[in-house]
């Protein structure tokens, strides 16, 4: 990779342990799966952030909360999620996402 283009998300974090995963994350989810037309990227963050949500998967949360938002979705929208899906995937879930969010949105 060129040293004017800036590392992945992807790079910086498993870059030298894992370049396959990294390759598939960058090139096949965001730069294909992201990218088709079918769906909306704001409609495509609020199904990542409630999947994320439900399965209890924070440590994903933070970035998908920050791209939720570059995407269109409010704070509100995002919080109201979180709110709605502590009945269909469990409270500790949500009081575990919803921390994410507070650290996320307040910076």
């Amino acid at each position: 990779m060129p040293e004017s283009q800036p590392q992945t998300p992807a790079q910086k974090m498993i870059g030298d342990f894992a370049p396959k995963l990294v390759s598939l994350t960058d090139d096949v989810l965001f730069g294909d799966v992201w990218e088709r037309s079918e769906l909306s990227k704001r409609d495509r963050s609020l199904i990542t952030v409630a999947a994320l949500v439900a399965g209890g998967n924070t440590d994903q949360l933070t970035g998908h909360l920050a791209r939720a938002r570059d995407n269109g979705l409010t704070e509100t929208e995002l919080k109201e999620v979180i709110i709605h899906l502590a009945f269909y995937a469990g409270w500790p879930r949500a009081m575990s996402a919803i921390t994410v969010a507070k650290q996320v949105f307040n910076g």
